[in-house]
């Protein structure tokens, strides 16, 4: 193997190394490869004006237009959190189904797929609902481990459900890949992948996930009912057209407002970015709504939500600077030709390669976050399956995001898990939390499979959009 490859090699691991080590990752990102680019111009095989390339692209980074979306997904998803419609929403859901055995359960599960799509952010869904939900659960008497793992599993929808920022980093990176491999290819008119797209395609897959979730707790429920009692009603509590006023209208504007921004999307009336700025204004107005238009509330909620969205959006673009650098020192080493041949030598030809593709990021996603893999990775091996007959950019792209998504869900080292183990109450292990998220991880497997041998599944709806 020639040196240049050796040196693509030892970079790789040097960053999986630094990373388990605990180092900052964006830093971590660019210090290796400066230290790789500095080492290979020493030894006379990596051309060092290659790193001229760099600017230009930063450059292309911050003024892309789908990525403006970022800031604007992730304030309206902070401005959400702020709002507190998971609390209303939560004990609503409960009222409404908690008298059923495994009744709660199911109402977390509900309510977290609306707060999956309204906020598209793991880690806030995760601390709001295992502040709220996991000591409601445990004190009616729900075995901690179900407790945990139903908890984890459905925060971590926000993931897969449009619009996650997952999905539109990937839809970036898809796009870019999908039109090299074509003018690979000598396709000088290249087709386009989209945000939208991806969007479209993950809906029905998102959907089956959680009726997946919804057939296990339902089994769970009547194989085992002292797991998952049902909650004795509460003699003050609404119920019948009082229970029905309440619940509509909690649901209502956060329904209208999901509605709004992926409607105007798959419509095709807003793109991403214009989608985004209708959330973003959306979460202000519920917010004014919800809390009155009090003189302090810019100092109380608008400042702190603006913070946040900067410190989140601020972390997403310098893993993604930092990411570009690795894969332009990498390509610069002949780690894409490396890459390349390795996967077209694979027995098994395009289903092979693409086998041994998810095997590698369900592998990276015990030392690597998402975004890390979508900027350092995808970029590198997506061009090279895109090439491959037979694979459509939506399904790969789906099939990945539900990859990632059980990335952080998976023991050990799912963040996910570390997320709750931070604001679960004292009587919830570590252990419980891994043992309970266990069956959701094989859930999440199977739909994979169906996934692999159903493709219609990702692509019939962007098809027919």
């Amino acid at each position: 193997m020639p040196l240049p490859e050796i040196l693509a090699i030892v970079m790789v691991a040097a960053m999986c190394a630094a990373l388990m080590a605990g180092y900052p990752v964006a830093l971590t990102l660019g210090g290796t490869s400066l230290i790789f680019a500095l080492l290979g111009d020493a030894f006379g095989i990596f051309p060092i004006s290659l790193l001229l390339a760099l600017p230009p692209r930063v450059f292309g980074v911050v003024t892309n237009d789908v990525l403006i979306a970022i800031p604007l997904f992730v304030f309206m998803g902070v401005m959400l959190e702020r709002s507190r419609i998971a609390e209303d929403l939560l004990e609503t859901m409960a009222r409404l189904f908690g008298t059923f055995t495994g009744g709660l359960a199911i109402a977390v599960l509900l309510v977290g797929v609306l707060l999956a799509a309204a906020k598209g952010i793991v880690g806030a869904t995760t601390v709001t609902m295992g502040l709220i939900v996991l000591p409601t659960m445990l004190r009616h008497g729900y075995d901690k481990r179900l407790a945990a793992g139903t908890v984890a599993a459905t925060a971590t929808l926000a993931q897969i459900f449009p619009p996650a920022t997952v999905l539109v980093l990937l839809g970036d990176q898809l796009s870019n890949a999908y039109q090299a491999a074509q003018l690979s290819k000598g396709v000088f008119s290249p087709q386009t992948v989209t945000v939208s797209d991806l969007f479209a395609g993950a809906i029905i897959p998102a959907f089956g996930l959680v009726f997946l979730y919804l057939l296990f707790l339902i089994a769970v429920a009547v194989l085992f009912p002292k797991s998952s009692p049902a909650i004795p009603p509460e003699p003050d509590a609404p119920h019948g057209f009082a229970l029905a006023r309440r619940l509509a209208a909690v649901m209502v504007a956060p329904l209208l407002l999901i509605l709004a921004v992926l409607g105007s999307i798959l419509g095709g009336i807003a793109t991403p970015s214009e989608s985004a700025s209708i959330g973003a204004v959306g979460a202000i107005l519920l917010a004014v709504f919800r809390s009155g238009a009090k003189s302090s509330w810019i100092n109380e909620v608008m400042v702190p939500v603006l913070q946040r969205t900067a410190q989140i959006s601020s972390m997403i673009f310098l893993i993604l600077i930092g990411a570009t650098l690795f894969s332009l020192v990498f390509r610069g080493f002949g780690g894409d030709d490396l890459v390349n041949r390795a996967l077209t030598d694979l027995p098994g030809g395009t289903s092979g390669a693409v086998l041994a593709v998810m095997l590698a990021l369900f592998l990276l996603g015990f030392v690597m976050d998402a975004f890390e893999i979508i900027f350092v990775v995808v970029p590198i091996v997506a061009p090279i399956l895109l090439k491959m007959p037979g694979v459509d950019p939506v399904w790969l792209g789906i099939m990945i995001a539900m990859n990632l998504q059980m990335s952080y869900i998976h023991p050990p080292l799912g963040p996910t898990l570390f997320y709750l183990r931070g604001v679960a109450p004292k009587e919830i292990t570590t252990m419980d939390i891994y043992l309970g998220i266990i069956p959701f991880v094989l859930i999440q497997m199977l739909a994979l499979v169906a996934l692999w041998f159903l493709p219609g599944l990702a692509t019939w709806l962007p098809h027919r959009l």
